[in-house]
């Protein structure tokens, strides 16, 4: 199997699934490694990534969110307007990933928005059983989210610059 084939069936799922997380952090990620030359998005629709003022409002955006998801009146990340929020990233997330490997963006699109609706509610669900059942604190199951969305965020990004 193909490093190509690779990127697509894990790193692609993997940012969308992970923007169900937390909804700005893979984009900010991925809009550095724009940015940076990592992911090749020039003479494409997505060439408004490369821009230093992209990564940089949405790092701005993801610190808040991280920020924000700590806040009791923050609401679920299922309610209406923050889930179709992930959707829509994660299928923007997607189709710049799937430019950058000179794939189909509607293709990229569809599958990473899948996956950030599964994220989603996988993450909602598993949050609610550790802090009721398991009886961890919220903020701390948060923050080892956060750390999570991160760090396997990077790791989706550098299998999709191979």
């Amino acid at each position: 199997m193909s490093l190509v084939t690779l990127s697509w069936l894990i790193a692609i799922p993997l940012l969308g699934g992970l923007t169900g997380l937390r909804t700005m952090s893979p984009m900010a990620l991925l809009c550095w490694f724009c940015y940076t030359g990592h992911l090749d998005v020039q003479g494409t629709w997505a060439f408004w990534t490369t821009q230093l003022v992209t990564p940089i409002v949405f790092t701005v955006l993801a610190l808040g969110e991280l920020y924000g998801d700590k806040l009791p009146q923050t609401p679920n990340r299922i309610a209406a307007f923050p889930l179709a929020a992930r959707i829509l990233f994660g299928a923007l997330v997607g189709a710049i990933a799937a430019t950058s490997r000179h794939g189909s963006p509607i293709a990229g699109a569809i599958l990473a928005g899948i996956a950030a609706l599964a994220g989603a509610f996988l993450g909602f669900h598993l949050r609610q059983h550790l802090v009721r059942n398991k009886h961890y604190p919220d903020f701390n199951v948060a923050l080892a989210e956060d750390a999570l969305t991160l760090s396997l965020s990077f790791a989706a990004l550098i299998l999709l610059t191979r």
